[in-house]
């Protein structure tokens, strides 16, 4: 939790009480369904949750944005975001309803009442967003071909609007056909787990058929 607040020192107290509550809510929850990985549980508050709000150091998303969490799994990085954003509205789905289930019993523990959970696949939302946000879920050419259609036009943020991927290692073949920004986080975060990690922004405009 120090990690949080070590990079974050903005947060006020009930943010602080919320993220305090992740904690635990994921040790419980991960006895029961396997949402974090057995040898990451202890490692959840830097390998999952800040590295979540990695997004967050490159962009402070505008009050009424629309976020889609899209492979959400045990809601990275979803929640983390609709904690440090609570003016933002955050879609989390995933293909796996059990995960799901986590992730709308975290939510509802937090009362976070700008999250949405649903078991569902990217191409069946019927809604466009602000920003389509993920944590290593697919090559980018793949992930364009599900969610570019449901990116908006109408521009709120300092960013363009498109996908904002949380992503590590070599990805010079991966996006090799996309003009992408691309955020390394060991610039703002020195733990050595973020040494190879980055996010990686693709605005819509930059997104080819």
């Amino acid at each position: 939790m120090e990690i949080i607040k070590k990079y974050f020192p903005e947060l006020d107290n009930h943010q602080l009480s919320q993220f305090a509550q992740l904690g635990e809510l994921y040790a419980e929850w991960n006895e029961r369904i396997n949402v974090v990985s057995r040898k990451d549980i202890d490692h959840l508050y830097e390998r999952h949750i800040l590295h979540s709000l990695g997004i967050a150091k490159v962009i402070e998303f505008k009050d009424n944005s629309s976020i889609l969490d899209v492979g959400t799994g045990g809601g990275f990085p979803g929640i983390p975001l609709a904690i440090m954003f609570p003016d933002s509205f955050f879609h989390l789905i995933d293909a796996i309803g059990k995960k799901i289930s986590v992730v709308q019993a975290i939510a509802e523990e937090l009362d976070l009442e700008n999250v949405k959970a649903e078991h569902l696949r990217a191409e069946e939302s019927k809604y466009q967003y602000d920003f389509v946000v993920s944590r290593a879920v697919t090559q980018m050419p793949k992930f364009v071909g599900w969610v570019r259609s449901k990116i908006s036009a109408q521009q709120r943020n300092a960013l363009p609007n498109g996908i904002l991927a949380l992503k590590g290692g070599d990805l010079a073949e991966e996006l090799g056909a996309y003009r992408a920004n691309i955020y390394q986080l060991k610039d703002y975060f020195s733990e050595e787990f973020f040494e190879t990690k980055k996010v990686i922004h693709l605005p819509k405009k930059e997104m080819k058929h």
